[in-house]
């Protein structure tokens, strides 16, 4: 039991410190020297160690990160994460253009009568912020406790660096005053120029890597796997939105009373914005801010205007994943002159091969450039880039620059012959096979996917995934420690592993390695569908591998298939026919097939059917939510099997949405659409009379 005394100085003591927090990491005025503010620290950090009881995931010393993780989880958002869109015009006129946007669509609701005329008066009244160049996560507080943080991710499903997040001293643990029951924060972990150049300092002086910029070094920092190296960087933030709200009675009704809110809560808010009445007031504001971006002590790409009105951004609502109520206005990017020393490929993990043009050495936008990616061939021929160009070269926050154009006046004579990446490169520089390129594609890709040893990681993770081989624990950290130690070169040196050599890793005990070696064993029996789609062919996605699968049989029948063979199949065109053929066509594909079936990787296998219609043909259906008995997985393969479509969003194709508990944006998106929302027993009923077909077909 803890005596009243020590908990209440406990209590004072991590009080006193957070406000000391808030002053010198959001306020930038700090209200004690460092000496006294480390002795109060330390003060605490011994009353938690002689008291264990009194350990708090508040307490400001559970800021100095915790165990290395093994990897991050994965976080669904409830409200996505959308992006917005971009305005790229730099000048006023995009301020306008997004004013004009914005009052035709308010237009259209009101002539529809779905909006009071009085709301969409002009001027409309705008909010002005920043466009922060860092890393966006979202922050999830319940009860004004923090307790889980998450990145973007593809806007739907983020990383939970919860522990990461929590060694930034600029966000509170647990926020002011009666908070919400829960409160998502959305917003921009960055890193400050000052910062950035005083942490390079002393990792040039440990003889340590440095970050490339600030905007990389906030990102590459919350994606640390341990959070005491995460602990040991910079970095600050900025709220800028809101996800998910529960309990909040007196929220705020325009987006600046919101950012107030939050403000209120201990949250750092940038004080850089301000209320704008129509378009000249956006670009007044977006001048301003450009006048004064190098002085800011932070980087930025632009300013973001978004509808002050709450009301009336659920009424403008979405086009397709962007918000028709906001826009980033950007600023035109840095720009220098340079030469091409040479021109080289780069193979990507999807086999892609990138030309990369080698830079004489320049300095833009804050670093040194060396190189810049020429993206296909085709822009390589739209903007005539040869060996001994002079290139406008521009940087805009990127890791590799671009090539904007050239200077054909500064051209060499005689002329350097142009470049074709299929004339140097006929077959791999990684694997030596062959290098083709698709009719639908810009990019060249190799044809070794289970072979090429710049691909090796993306296969094995692919082919590892759970719905094709299903082999649980064979991670992201494990495939990098296989790959990187030469003890798995394609897939089918998985199934050589032992306990042994597994138990050899870091990280893995016995019981680990054991677990790990029992799941390759297991993931031998499979299915005709799931070996297909884990091959990693390009265009073949799970869908189509079904189709393939429930269409030949036999893999040998699918190997062996004509192109006229192949397009007999449902939803299979020339493009993907192409891909299949090249992919099987190359030898060392065929090899890696032949061991995964010496090492006992087997499926049932049928003479093939031609694809039923089923009473779903041609229709395209949306999950969303929790259904009551079926799982997600369960009820796509229903919806397959009697021929429809699965997509993954809303749009006006969209046939019907078949929506459970919790279901979120994609069932408000179909109503706005009037696309017809099913729950379980409606998707139940449409599927009655494609039982007996699908009783038949699901074995796949």
């Amino acid at each position: 039991m803890v005596a009243p005394e020590v908990l209440a100085r406990a209590t004072a003591l991590r009080q006193e410190i957070e406000q000391h927090n808030h002053a010198y990491y959001v306020l930038d005025a700090p209200t004690i020297p460092d000496a006294e503010y480390d002795r109060l620290f330390r003060e605490l950090q011994a009353l938690e160690a002689d008291h264990p009881e009194l350990a708090a995931p508040d307490s400001p010393t559970q800021r100095v990160g915790g165990k290395p993780l093994e990897g991050f989880a994965k976080v669904r958002h409830v409200v996505p994460m959308l992006s917005i869109r971009t305005e790229t015009d730099t000048t006023a006129a995009g301020a306008h253009a997004f004013d004009a946007l914005v009052r035709k669509k308010l237009d259209q609701l009101v002539r529809s009568g779905r909006l009071d005329a009085a709301l969409a008066m002009p001027p409309i009244i705008y909010h002005a912020e920043l466009k922060f160049d860092g890393l966006a996560v979202s922050l999830r507080y319940e009860r004004g406790l923090l307790v889980q943080a998450a990145t973007r991710g593809d806007g739907e499903t983020g990383e939970d660096v919860t522990q990461n997040i929590r060694t930034i001293h600029a966000i509170p643990l647990r926020l002011k005053g009666e908070a919400p029951a829960v409160l998502e924060v959305r917003g921009e972990a960055y890193m400050r120029r000052a910062d950035f150049e005083r942490y390079n300092e002393m990792q040039r002086a440990a003889g340590k890597p440095l970050l490339v910029n600030p905007r990389n070094g906030a990102a590459g920092s919350i994606r640390q796997l341990d959070p005491k190296l995460c602990a040991q960087r910079p970095l600050a933030f900025f709220a800028y939105g809101l996800g998910e709200v529960q309990g909040w009675t007196d929220q705020p009704e325009t987006h600046s009373g919101t950012l107030d809110a939050l403000a209120a809560f201990g949250l750092p808010v940038c004080a850089e914005r301000a209320i704008c009445r129509g378009p000249d007031e956006l670009a007044a504001f977006h001048d301003a801010i450009e006048a004064r971006r190098n002085s800011l002590g932070f980087d930025i790409d632009g300013v973001v205007y978004k509808v002050d009105s709450l009301a009336l951004q659920a009424a403008l609502g979405f086009a397709s994943r962007e918000p028709n109520w906001a826009v980033a206005h950007k600023y035109p990017a840095q720009e220098a002159l340079t030469v091409v020393e040479a021109i080289d490929v780069q193979v990507g993990r999807t086999g892609a091969l990138t030309p990369v043009a080698r830079l004489k050495p320049v300095f833009v936008g804050g670093v040194t450039v060396t190189s810049a990616t020429l993206h296909n061939q085709d822009e390589i021929d739209r903007k005539d880039v040869r060996v001994g160009d002079t290139i406008i070269v521009r940087r805009a926050g990127d890791v590799i620059p671009e090539v904007v154009g050239i200077l054909p006046e500064r051209r060499p004579q005689p002329e350097p012959p142009r470049y074709r990446i299929l004339d140097s490169h006929p077959v791999c520089p990684v694997c030596g096979s062959h290098v083709v390129r698709l009719d639908d594609e810009a990019a060249v890709r190799c044809t070794g996917g289970l072979y090429c040893a710049a691909q090796r990681k993306q296969a094995l993770l692919h082919f590892a995934s759970r719905r094709a081989m299903d082999i649980e624990g064979l991670g992201d950290k494990l495939v990098d420690q296989l790959v990187e130690r030469s003890l798995v070169h394609s897939p089918a040196d998985v199934y050589r592993l032992d306990p042994a050599t597994l138990a050899a890793l870091d990280r893995m005990g016995e019981k680990s390695a054991a677990n790990l070696a029992a799941a390759i064993e297991a993931s031998k029996a499979t299915t005709l569908a799931r070996f297909i789609y884990a091959l990693g062919i390009r265009h073949v996605g799970e869908t189509t591998a079904k189709d393939l699968a429930r269409h030949f049989g036999r893999l040998d029948a699918l190997i062996t298939a004509s192109r006229d063979d192949l397009l007999a199949v449902r939803d299979v065109g020339p493009i993907v026919a192409e891909s299949i053929q090249q992919f099987f066509a190359e030898p060392h594909n065929l090899d890696v097939v032949q061991r995964l079936r010496e090492a006992g990787v087997t499926w049932p296998e049928t003479a093939g059917v031609q694809q039923s219609a089923g009473k779903l043909a041609g229709k395209t259906l949306v999950l969303t939510g929790t259904l009551p008995t079926l799982t997600r997985d369960v009820a796509r393969d229903r919806i397959e099997a009697a021929g429809g479509k699965v997509a993954g969003s809303v749009s006006k194709k969209t046939d019907y949405v078949v929506a459970g508990a919790e279901a979120g944006s994609k069932l408000a998106r179909a109503r706005e659409l009037g696309v017809t929302i099913l729950d379980e027993t409606a998707l139940l009923a449409l599927l009655a009379d494609d039982q007996v077909a699908e009783q038949k077909n699901i074995d796949f």
